[in-house]
């Protein structure tokens, strides 16, 4: 009897990976983005070798995706140089005295260096305190998202008073090798070209997360929980390797990317809601991975969201990776998208596949943000 009782409950809490906090807030988000903007008209012009030999009409990267613009950083620029940079301001924005800052993790896909960890260069520029735990995350786009459980962990167990997480992706490595390889390669057809497409609609660009225990906190903005789901079956959709002197290059499924991204988060969006408690209508806004137009209509529709709660960034930033749904949410707060008592979703998707939805109850931006 005692052994069938231990079974049912490991099957209701490890069925799936759900968490609740009741300790931890959101105290402020920060972003940075590059000053370069490089419309996808001009990437179409970089391409011209390709788009003559293969009789491609110009516009069809902005028609197809609904990005119009992404953003690169300066040749040379280093990850955490950046990242450094939003983390400050994630601090300056809450006023906390770092010394409270127990943790740092660096989440994006680009770092500095195989080692040491990202993190440990961005921990020397802000000056955090030895006793920070100091590391590196690497989940795709879930990277940053990732980060921020884990802090919430720390933070809910009482191991540490507050910690930041942030990321920086540099995407004009990735979109000049593509372009090169795209026009050096003339064997390609039509249909060959297509798994290179979505690597042209990678953008640059850097966010923090400050997370804080309640006590801490001046804003009340609680994280209150959320639950991550995986299909592995599909992480040969979206690779991404350093194949060649040239630069690193992605190939993607784009459309069956598509379908089981949504699929994995309508299942996990329902257990989501069960998870905090919420009725579809108690999602008041929501924040979501930037992929492009087919991405965020599919998935909205799927969801049954209202178009009008969801914040969106991709026309003018593109895909910026792991940093694409705090620097949303970041730029959505700052202009207002949030009001005070909204219940707000981050919904991410990234290859591999994997889902992490998160919900939080947000009160009051944290003054200079």
């Amino acid at each position: 009897m005692c052994l069938c009782l231990l079974e049912c409950l490991l099957a209701a809490c490890f069925a799936s990976a759900a968490m609740r906090y009741e300790n931890v807030c959101v105290e402020s988000f920060a972003h940075t983005l590059p000053e370069q903007i490089v419309s996808s008209a001009e990437i179409e012009q970089w391409l011209q070798p390709l788009y003559q030999r293969l009789r491609l009409p110009e516009g069809r990267l902005e028609l197809m995706t609904g990005i119009g613009q992404r953003r690169f950083w300066p040749p040379g620029t280093l990850p955490s140089q950046q990242s450094a940079i939003t983390a400050e301001k994630a601090l300056a924005a809450a006023g906390l005295d770092r010394r409270h800052v127990g943790a740092l993790v660096h989440g994006s896909v680009c770092r500095d260096l195989l080692e040491p960890a990202t993190a440990c260069r961005v921990h020397k520029q802000l000056g955090l305190p030895q006793h920070c735990l100091v590391y590196d995350i690497s989940n795709a786009c879930l990277g940053l998202l990732n980060g921020v459980l884990q802090v919430a962990d720390m933070i809910e167990l009482g191991h540490i008073a507050a910690g930041l997480v942030v990321g920086t992706e540099d995407s004009r490595s990735l979109v000049e090798a593509t372009v090169a390889k795209l026009n050096a390669d003339i064997t390609l057809s039509r249909s060959q070209t297509k798994s290179a497409m979505a690597s042209l609609t990678i953008g640059s660009g850097s966010a923090a997360i400050l997370l804080v225990h309640s006590a801490l906190s001046r804003t009340g903005n609680r994280l209150l929980g959320g639950v991550a789901w995986c299909n592995s079956a599909a992480c040969h959709l979206c690779e991404g390797d350093q194949e060649d002197a040239a630069g690193p290059l992605m190939s993607t499924d784009s459309e069956t990317l598509l379908h089981e991204g949504v699929a994995l988060a309508q299942r996990a969006f329902a257990e989501f809601l069960a998870e905090l408690g919420w009725r579809q209508s108690d999602v008041h806004k929501t924040f979501c991975h930037q992929v492009g137009r087919a991405h965020q209509k599919l998935l909205l529709e799927r969801l049954n969201l209202e178009p009008t709660i969801d914040y969106c960034t991709y026309p003018w930033l593109g895909n910026t990776g792991s940093v694409a749904l705090p620097i949303t949410a970041a730029i959505g707060i700052d202009s207002g998208h949030v009001q005070p008592g909204d219940n707000v979703a981050l919904l991410g998707i990234g290859s591999g596949l994997n889902v992490i939805m998160l919900g939080m109850n947000w009160r009051e931006s944290a003054s200079g943000l």
